[in-house]
């Protein structure tokens, strides 16, 4: 119970049994202690360096404890103060990281990890303090491991990832109530994205030493975000079937209404001018175009016509 304080088990039986008799040769502690008296008067110095303990003036060889209230009192007022200050002292340090990672040096916004093993700790590592959200690239390898405690998860695997010798068990293993999965027909590169930052991204090819960029707040950064957002918007959902199978589902798609809207907003019609034509109110074809621009997750109307195009979903004649 006096470990706080700065006493060790031994210390702390020689106070206890020194209280209970008053006062008390070495001898006598030691007997009572069962220990040797060397190891009893090293106990006995230690507390009357913390003024627990006094030799006696009465009697020469006799130790006298100190009372309790008074002297543990000190001792944990002593205790107070020392932790204010340390508290104070971390105070001053967090203010002081806090200013200078508001600043980054260029040389610390990336990190090389070099070696299998080096590579292999810190991933674990980042997936192990995601928060929030991990996002993985998937390509030519085992899929990430999936995080504790309810991290959202969502993965885009290589489509030639299914069918590596248990790839496609290593993808069921990961698909979980807070696990989303996508495959696309060619991943461009392995990735992983926790909480937005930081990044972890191979650096080399096969046949060379394991070396891999983890890459914090930048612009790199946001450029990897944003790769990784559209490989997910581009990939197919999987679903796991009852008998253990990975099956693609398709994703939603304009219907017969939008891609009739699609065409004359491409043939240069006003919306009004298409809601006229198709016997449709104007919110419904304005309505219908914001669900179409979200389904493309774009956010203009020349963004659209271009992603319209190349899913084949209005063709030249």
């Amino acid at each position: 119970m006096l470990a706080a304080i700065g006493l060790d088990e031994r210390q702390e039986s020689a106070y206890r049994a020194l209280v209970a008799v008053g006062a008390a040769d070495i001898a006598d502690l030691a007997h009572r202690l069962d220990l040797p008296e060397p190891e009893t008067e090293r106990a006995l110095r230690r507390l009357e360096s913390h003024g627990l303990a006094a030799r006696s003036s009465a009697r020469s060889g006799r130790w006298v404890a100190a009372p309790p209230a008074v002297a543990l009192g000190a001792l944990l007022t002593r205790q107070r103060h020392q932790l204010e200050q340390a508290e104070q002292a971390a105070a001053r340090l967090a203010e002081e990281f806090r200013a200078e990672a508001a600043e980054p040096a260029a040389h610390d916004l990336v990190e090389v990890v070099t070696g299998a093993s080096a590579v292999e700790h810190r991933l674990r590592q980042l997936v192990a303090g995601a928060a929030e959200e991990v996002c993985a690239l998937v390509t030519g390898g085992p899929v990430v491991g999936v995080p504790e405690r309810g991290v959202a998860y969502r993965v885009v695997v290589e489509r030639e990832v299914l069918s590596l010798p248990g790839g496609v068990a290593g993808v069921s293993s990961a698909l979980g109530p807070d696990v989303r999965v996508r495959v696309a027909d060619r991943v461009p590169t392995r990735l992983v994205l926790v909480d937005r930052s930081p990044a972890m991204v191979p650096l080399t090819g096969r046949g060379t030493e394991p070396v891999a960029l983890v890459v914090h707040a930048s612009g790199l950064l946001e450029a990897l975000t944003a790769l990784f957002e559209a490989v997910w918007r581009d990939a197919l959902p999987l679903r796991l079937g009852a008998g253990g199978e990975v099956t693609e589902e398709q994703p939603p798609g304009p219907d017969a209404t939008d891609l009739e809207i699609l065409s004359l907003l491409l043939a240069g019609l006003t919306d009004a001018s298409v809601a006229k034509q198709l016997d449709l109110g104007l919110r419904t074809v304005q309505r219908r175009v914001k669900g179409l621009m979200e389904l493309a997750g774009v956010t203009t109307r020349l963004q659209l016509g271009w992603y319209a195009h190349e899913r084949g979903w209005v063709t030249r004649a």
